[in-house]
């Protein structure tokens, strides 16, 4: 199946850093975190990525964007930290204009969608975490050799990421994708050194080693898939179990693979493909609800809690008259007359789950 044509855009974060974003496909969104080691053009090129870009946006509009500090997202950045890729997460939300979508979360993606879907429960109808963590390398250390360990892949990238000598590479390359052909080792190997620099790498590891998300997991309140490689080195599969028994009501798949990234050759991927495509309906966007604007969203989430127009100005610091005409708005597009027909369809496509 050829590569579908992509319009790559950029829109600024909080901070001022630009992050680009590529828009692939048509039907229902699916948002993918942004990680490291992605650029939103030559990803169709990767042996490893296109299988995985072109499967997802075979029946979905796939948004996915490069993470700061690589791909073609500004590669000069400050801050590097879950704080601030949330905040990016956030601005490709906004700047696409989608009220309500699925969420995709690979590696340590899974961590920043925990973080996002907790915070904005309003904008997230479905997540799907694969290889995911809510506790980096450092975060779970328990041991003096665990953390010794976890700092020495953090010198390692520094050190020999950018080297013409591919062995630094090859050491990650094994760890990522231990059961890859000779095309996609190189190609991931060549795909280090494109993607990102050797400081900004060494950033990357330093700043999800840290990540600590498990107090914010239970707080998710859409419906959640969880995959797992059984086998991959990268990240332990206890760690997945642990994101699935912190998420209310998450499904929890093991896959048999050792790839960290799953691979097209393997049993595992069509297997992964099949888990996702039931867990995310055709309608998953929420069908009307995805007319809505992000703001409107938002107080569709506080209707199917309960509140009435006098708390939700309190709760967003709005006029009732902002909140009364938000809320025309909101019925007209979801073609209701009342606000007891609103919640019944909006508790249904998945809001106000959260106890406000």
């Amino acid at each position: 199946m050829p590569a579908p044509s992509q319009q790559i855009r950029f829109c600024t974060s909080a901070d001022g850093v630009r992050i680009a974003y590529a828009i692939s496909g048509s039907g229902p969104p699916l948002v993918k975190v942004g990680t490291w080691m992605t650029h939103v053009e030559l990803d169709w090129e990767s042996s490893v990525w296109r299988p995985w870009l072109r499967e997802l946006s075979r029946d979905r509009t796939f948004i996915r964007y490069d993470a700061r500090g690589c791909g073609l997202s500004d590669r000069e950045v400050a801050d590097i930290s879950l704080e601030a890729w949330v905040r990016d997460l956030e601005a490709v939300a906004d700047a696409v204009g989608i009220a309500r979508f699925p969420l995709l979360g690979l590696s340590q993606g899974g961590a920043i969608a925990i973080a996002y879907a907790a915070r904005h429960p309003e904008r997230v109808s479905h997540l799907v975490l694969h290889g995911a963590f809510a506790r980096g390398r450092l975060a779970r250390a328990v041991s003096p050799q665990e953390r010794d360990e976890a700092e020495t892949m953090v010198k390692l990238a520094e050190i020999g990421w950018g080297k013409d000598d591919p062995a630094y590479r090859q050491f990650f390359t094994t760890q990522f994708i231990p059961d890859s052909t000779l095309e996609q080792q190189r190609w991931w190997n060549e795909l280090q050194r494109s993607t990102i620099s050797p400081a900004n790498a060494a950033r990357f590891m330093q700043a999800a080693g840290l990540f600590d998300v498990a107090d914010l997991a239970p707080r998710v309140s859409c419906p959640t898939l969880v995959t797992h490689s059984k086998s991959e080195m990268r990240i332990p599969l206890e760690e997945g179990r642990l994101i699935a028994g912190l998420i209310p009501g998450a499904r929890f798949v093991p896959l048999e693979s050792r790839n960290h990234v799953l691979l097209e050759h393997e049993p595992a991927w069509p297997q992964w493909l099949e888990a996702v495509r039931e867990f995310l309906p055709r309608g998953s966007a929420g069908g009307a609800f995805s007319e809505l604007t992000p703001r409107e969203a938002e107080l569709v989430e506080l209707i199917a809690q309960g509140l009435d127009n006098t708390q939700i100005a309190a709760r967003l610091e709005l006029s009732d008259k902002t909140v009364r005409n938000h809320i025309t708005s909101i019925f007209a597009k979801l073609g209701v007359e009342n606000r007891a027909r609103a919640i019944v369809l909006a508790r249904e496509a998945g809001f106000g789950k959260r106890v406000p």
